[in-house]
């Protein structure tokens, strides 16, 4: 019999650690450059700044005033995962503070995201937990027993996200990458990171971002025609 209550899915294959390693090398604002896809709303931001998780994505799905299926699956989770929370809509019950933080720090969890509010930021800091949101709520999510999903498509800032997603989390924002596209985002990314260091030593050496990009031939054509 299918249940409509709860949801709840296996833990995805992780990812192998040689391409996370790799990711995690990369920035998020690098890859924006050239890949369309995954980007969670810059309203998602790092709790804690200077944090940079590369790691396989698990999803969970929960309504407005609930978190009692995330308490249940915090037990599932671990280490070179990253838990991405759907809260199907709500941006005022903080379902991740204090509590919640220790449990994932204790599994080992390589951070966490909430396309919502958390609480208490103070803890979040003590426990040195990697972490994204939509800002804190002193508004707090209760145990009402009355659904969700584990590992199932989950939506986080506008992005579509499935369990077994790779995911790039730091300072500019959370970026989720299919499995398909991971090989090619990394080899790109490389690419471009190392003209990236080129540039800045050009601009650093004296030569003006306007002449290096091609901008001001641009303009100065549109001038002259």
């Amino acid at each position: 019999m299918t249940n409509l209550t709860y949801k709840l899915n296996p833990m995805p294959e992780q990812i192998a650690p040689e391409k996370l390693a790799r990711l995690a090398r990369l920035e998020t604002a690098t890859i924006g450059h050239f890949y369309h896809f995954g980007f969670a709303s810059p309203a998602i931001q790092p709790v804690l700044a200077g944090k940079v998780v590369a790691a396989t994505v698990a999803t969970l799905a929960i309504p407005g005033l609930d978190s009692t299926l995330l308490h249940h699956c915090l037990s599932s989770v671990g280490p070179g995962y990253f838990l991405a929370v759907d809260r199907l809509g709500d941006t005022k019950y903080a379902c991740w503070g204090g509590g919640v933080t220790r449990m994932a720090a204790m599994m080992g969890l390589a951070g966490g995201c909430v396309d919502g509010p958390h609480t208490d930021t103070a803890e979040v800091v003590e426990q040195d937990f990697a972490m994204w949101s939509r800002g804190a709520s002193p508004v707090t999510t209760r145990l009402y027993n009355s659904g969700g999903g584990f590992n199932v498509p989950v939506s986080i800032g506008g992005a579509a996200v499935l369990p077994g997603y790779a995911v790039l989390a730091d300072d500019s924002g959370v970026l989720f990458i299919a499995p398909e596209d991971l090989d090619a985002v990394i080899a790109e990314g490389e690419a471009k990171t190392e003209r990236g260091r080129v540039n800045e030593a050009r601009i650093t050496g004296g030569v003006h971002l306007g002449e290096m990009s091609g901008a001001s031939r641009m303009v100065e054509a549109k001038l002259q025609g």
